[in-house]
């Protein structure tokens, strides 16, 4: 029987990387249908009715449509609240408060300078485009005032929200591991021991891992440019979800 849930798009996609990580720490089954690969079936009515899946995520489940990959962790942590992990949106009013504040600095302060910097730093040479250096140094600077406030926040508690890893976290994760694999990325999060902590913590998960592999299993244009050096062990989540 097919899993209810579906997720179209590429593993490479950060908005993608983002709902798989959140699908994995609820243990949640769904099937993953490759937009690169989907796209060879036009006349498949699944894929008439979803516009624009190549470059960005969307989850279906049932007559629900979704492609805001932020919006779409919330409603998986809040309807499969009682399974898997369960601390992802929190336990009461005030760690969600603290969760929310933490997504929404993720969404309008860390993303957009964190994306032109992977962008300019680990895949414009490889698409044959010149890096703006001056973006690069301009988003350098806020990314280091950004991460000078993760920091000090991260010397009071294990993560960002508090003790437990949650939603605000797992939303830093798609970018950060591209920023990581750049030598400019990589200076800014392992100079702050604090960060580096919690960058090891966060990304040496097992369903971030699992996501990961599906990046490097059958990677698509930019997962080729960016790779994770160190091959990870982790949990095959194969048996739980279905992947085309």
């Amino acid at each position: 029987m097919a899993a209810s849930i579906k997720v179209f798009g590429l593993p490479s996609s950060t908005d993608v990387a983002r709902v798989l990580a959140c699908l994995f720490e609820k243990d949640v089954e769904f099937q993953f249908i490759r937009a690169d690969t989907y796209k060879k079936d036009h006349k498949s009515p699944e894929f008439l009715k979803l516009q624009d899946i190549s470059g960005r995520v969307t989850f279906k489940e049932g007559k629900r449509t979704m492609t805001d990959s932020r919006e779409i962790c919330r409603y998986i942590a809040d309807k499969f609240a009682e399974q898997g992990n369960k601390n992802l949106l929190g336990t009461g009013g005030l760690e969600r408060a603290s969760i929310e504040q933490w997504l929404q600095s993720e969404a309008k302060s860390f993303d957009p300078v964190a994306s032109q910097l992977v962008f300019n730093l680990a895949f414009a040479v490889h698409m044959g485009l010149k890096p703006d250096n001056a973006l690069v140094d301009q988003c350098e600077k806020k990314l280091n005032q950004i991460l000078d406030v993760y920091d000090q926040r991260l010397g009071e508690s294990c993560y960002l929200a508090g003790d437990e890893f949650t939603l605000a976290d797992l939303s830093h994760l798609p970018n950060s591991h591209y920023l990581v694999t750049t030598e400019k990325g990589n200076e800014l999060f392992y100079k702050r021991k604090n960060v580096q902590r919690w960058w090891h913590d966060i990304s040496g998960r097992d369903t971030w891992k699992a996501v990961v592999r599906m990046q490097t299993e059958h990677p698509g244009p930019l997962e080729k440019f960016a790779t994770i050096g160190n091959d990870h062990d982790y949990h095959d989540h194969h048996d739980h979800h279905d992947y085309e």
